[in-house]
Formats: structure tokens, C-alpha cells, sequence
């Protein structure tokens, strides 16, 4: 542990991690009806989240091409909103028993991000106007949906059906993303606006203080009393603060690896599992 503090970790093996983390926490997920999945692998799946969130503010700054970056991740997205459409409406039959679907969308939550900050550089280059409604429009589109088309057209179905189509591809409304969605807009802005700080660790300790009063604060809100069982048991999101640990260990360096394998093997190990679950539930 005391030669990764002096050596530090790399972008990549960042992104190693968080994959590892990642994979642990999609078995849990697919496979949790089995009973048969500890729950420290979903523990340990709150890591993955704000590591590729962290490795996803530090590509977007250092990238010599903001827009061929935003575009790789967008377009993964739409594909994978078309299979989630596709789940909801005409694939009946690939639907698990349960009525389980992989709802998976952590990439439409990183291009509303990513259009978000896109607005804000343009602010910082002094091109106020796109650069606000870059910002604004993003943030404020779920609400201008639900006002000008959910609630006069809730009973056209034909209406309904386009709008989820649109929303589920090229015009992801971050209200409406199970996987990350809101929360992952709010951290992502902190993550990118803190970086600008002189001391570069003041982002990840910005993010600690959002996640524990967010995750714990809130949570404890809510049920109108501290309850350890419940926090570690059944609202455990905060833990993804101790993703805080690796992100400190960050060197800078991007290091070396092949970034196509990220972008395929997200998509890829998602379907493969939900393949599987599949199988195992039919047979079982």
C-alpha cells in the first residue's frame, strides 16, 4: 500500500479497478433473485460509478477533441437505449420471468454530463450564450417534458411511444435515468468545477462531503431517525465516498491501455450477464 501511495495509480488502472468494481456489482444485480450473491459485491460496486465518473471529468479535460469524445460515449448510448426501448415495448420475449430488464444507462447520464460540461467551458472562453444554454437547457428539459407533452398527451399512446423512443436515445433526460441520472449530473459538476482549485485534491474532498450528506444526511431525513442497519443494508449509496481512497492515489498519468475496450466491454458484459440470468432463471 505504501509503494501505490508513493507510485500512484494511472488513469487506466483506474478504470482497471472501477471495472472490476463494476462487474461485481452488475452479478449482484442480475443475479440477486437467486439469493445466492453476497451483498459486500454490491458494497463494493458503489466504487465503480465515481471512479469512471473521475476518469470520464479528467478524459474530457485533457482531450484535444471534446466533441470526437462526447461523441463515442453518445452514440454506445443510443444503442443502448434502443435495446432498453426495445425491453419495455417489443421484446416481450427477452424479458426474464420476473419481469427483470437491464436497465443500464450509466452513458446517457455521462452525455447529459458531458453536454453540461461542454456549456461550461464555453462559459469559461467568455461564450456566454451557447455556453449558458448549454448548461441550462440539459438541466430544465425533463421539466419542459413533463409540462409540454406528459401531461396533455398522457392518454396518446402513439405520443407516448415517440417520446420514450426519443427519450431513451438522443435526448436522454437525466430525471428519467435509473443509473446515475440526476445524482451523477450533480457529481460530475463538482468533480469538474473543483478541479479547478489549486489544490487538485479539493475535488475529491468536495465530493466525500456531497456523497456522505447526500447518501447519509438524507437518507436518515427521510426515515426521520440514524439507522445503521438500514444504512449499510438497504440504502448503502453512500459508500461510493470510499471510491475517494483510489481517486487520492491518482498519479495524473494516463497510462497505458486501449480505451475501445472500456467503451465495448461496458455493453458487452451487460448483456452477457443479463444473457446468462436469463438461462439460469428459466432453468431454475
Amino acid at each position: 500500500m505504501k509503494n501505490l501511495l508513493k507510485k500512484g495509480l494511472t488513469g487506466f488502472e483506474l478504470k482497471y479497478l472501477a471495472l472490476i468494481f463494476m462487474v461485481l456489482d452488475h452479478i449482484h444485480y442480475f443475479f440477486e433473485y437467486t439469493g445466492m450473491i453476497p451483498i459486500w459485491f454490491s458494497w463494493l460496486g458503489r466504487l465503480a460509478a465515481p471512479l469512471f465518473l473521475f476518469c470520464l471529468i479528467e478524459g474530457f479535460t485533457h482531450t484535444h477533441d471534446k466533441k470526437r469524445y462526447f461523441l463515442k460515449i453518445y452514440s454506445i448510448s443510443i444503442i443502448m437505449g434502443l435495446l432498453r426501448f426495445g425491453f419495455y415495448n417489443v421484446l416481450d420475449f427477452a424479458v426474464r420471468g420476473d419481469g427483470f430488464i437491464p436497465a443500464n444507462a450509466m452513458l446517457s447520464s455521462f452525455v447529459v454530463l458531458l453536454v453540461v460540461l461542454m456549456g461550461i467551458e464555453l462559459i469559461r472562453q467568455k461564450k456566454f450564450l451557447i455556453g449558458i444554454l448549454a448548461v441550462v437547457i440539459p438541466v430544465i428539459l425533463p421539466y419542459l417534458f413533463i409540462y409540454f407533452v406528459y401531461i396533455p398527451y398522457t392518454d396518446n399512446h402513439t405520443v407516448n411511444i415517440i417520446a420514450s423512443l426519443i427519450n431513451f436515445t438522443i435526448l436522454p433526460l437525466h430525471t428519467m435515468i435509473q443509473d446515475g441520472g440526476t445524482l451523477t449530473l450533480i457529481e460530475g459538476v463538482i468533480l469538474y468545477l473543483f478541479s479547478f482549485c489549486k489544490n487538485k485534491n479539493a475535488r475529491i474532498y468536495a465530493f466525500v462531503i456531497f456523497e456522505l450528506l447526500y447518501g447519509i444526511g438524507l437518507v436518515t431525513l427521510a426515515i426521520g431517525s440514524f439507522n445503521v442497519h438500514t444504512l449499510i443494508f438497504e440504502a448503502y449509496e453512500w459508500m461510493s465516498a470510499f471510491s475517494a481512497i483510489f481517486m487520492l492515489c491518482y498519479n495524473g498519468e494516463r497510462g497505458h491501455g486501449n480505451s475501445r475496450f472500456f467503451y465495448l466491454f461496458y455493453p458487452a458484459h451487460i448483456y452477457v450477464l443479463y444473457g446468462i440470468s436469463l438461462i439460469a432463471y428459466a432453468l431454475f
